[in-house]
């Protein structure tokens, strides 16, 4: 059972931003009352803009502690400095106790209804969270095991047969280092996931030279990948972006990898930066076999399936790379998205040029 305090302290929470909108709106709605006020002899007026007042206090704080004490200061406010007789309280106004009831009423609807809101807004983020989690766990199961199962084929070959030949053998270990690498691809996708946590406000920007995060993932790409072409395309005046660079590097070098795997006949990729209506616009194009259609809408949420890759390959799964790449430039206040080209596909990320709070 909740304790009692903890319930108060749910319904009637205090904070001093709260204190500060409750404040800023009481006095506009003052303002307004004087200004109505000078120009009309007349009173009346008040009560519908402090009405409004206890509404919009009520919508923009937390819980039901400013909005009721809004109630109260609304129907003071009314009775004692903007009714006939000026700044005397007079209980025996017309009206007087279906005003505050009406204040007191539109007060806890209000609460009510944006308590209701946020709390379903939070469970929707929940369940989204639960659902991207479910998903990284599957793809990181897909991701492992196939290659964990080869590592161990390879060594127990080795191991098992001292006769085979040093072209064999040196066969295997290869097949042993290349599925040994995938894994640390993997461990590296994880360790990003962590990084960002499940509070984006921990990610550290800095502004750093675009063309040198883009110029050690392509480093790193070719000498994991010699035969593939890469061309490299940077503004040029130099283009610092806020950014995380081993997040931003670990991005890159995931669509770069995801165009050489399931790209297929991938021969040449281009990779791009440039600024673009104040976002830095990261592009990574190949010539291969382009995304399917089928695929598209849930390219980027982890879902994909091993079977559903071309080669039925564990570790050809795209999905955990990808989803990794949205989170981070999610992270970093961006968009992403793809779409396939007359020869190829395309992976473009968005960054804002502008630090954001």
């Amino acid at each position: 059972m909740t304790p009692p305090k903890s319930i108060f302290a749910r319904l009637f929470p205090f904070s001093w931003r709260d204190l500060a909108v409750s404040a800023a709106i009481f006095s506009c709605a003052a303002g307004i009352c004087i200004l109505l006020q000078r120009a009309n002899s007349s009173d009346g007026f008040a009560s519908p803009v402090f009405v409004l007042a206890v509404l919009c206090v009520s919508r923009f704080t937390t819980g039901y502690l400013f909005g009721l004490i809004a109630s109260v200061l609304g129907v003071v406010c009314v009775n004692f400095i903007f009714t006939f007789p000026y700044w005397a309280v007079n209980f025996t106004l017309s009206g007087y106790p279906l005003t505050f009831l009406v204040f007191l009423a539109a007060s806890i609807m209000t609460c009510a209804l944006t308590t209701q809101v946020r709390q379903s807004e939070r469970l929707r983020a929940e369940n989204e969270k639960e659902k991207m989690r479910a998903n990284l766990l599957r793809s990181v199961s897909h991701d492992i095991r196939t290659p964990l199962t080869s590592i161990v084929g390879s060594t127990s070959a080795v191991l098992d047969n001292p006769g085979l030949s040093l072209p064999e053998q040196r066969e295997l270990l290869e097949d042993a280092r290349s599925e040994a690498q995938w894994l640390i691809r993997v461990v590296e996708n994880l360790l990003s996931i962590t990084r960002i946590g499940e509070d984006q406000a921990r990610i550290t920007k800095e502004p750093e030279a675009a063309e040198e995060i883009m110029g050690e993932a392509v480093r790193k790409f070719r000498r994991r990948y010699p035969g593939i072409g890469v061309s490299v395309e940077v503004p040029a005046d130099l283009l610092m972006v806020p950014m995380d660079p081993i997040l931003i590097e670990q991005v890159l070098s995931n669509l770069l990898e995801n165009a050489a795997v399931h790209g297929e006949r991938t021969s040449r990729i281009r990779v791009s930066v440039r600024a673009e209506d104040g976002f830095a616009r990261f592009s990574v194009e190949d010539d291969g076999r382009g995304i399917p259609e089928k695929e598209l809408p849930t390219l980027f949420d982890g879902t994909l399936k091993r079977n559903e890759t071309t080669k039925g390959d564990g570790k050809r799964n795209m999905g955990l790379g990808l989803s990794v790449c949205l989170a981070i430039v999610r992270a970093h206040g961006g968009t992403m998205q793809a779409q396939n080209l007359s020869t190829g596909a395309e992976f473009t990320f968005r960054l804002p040029l502008e630090q954001q709070e």
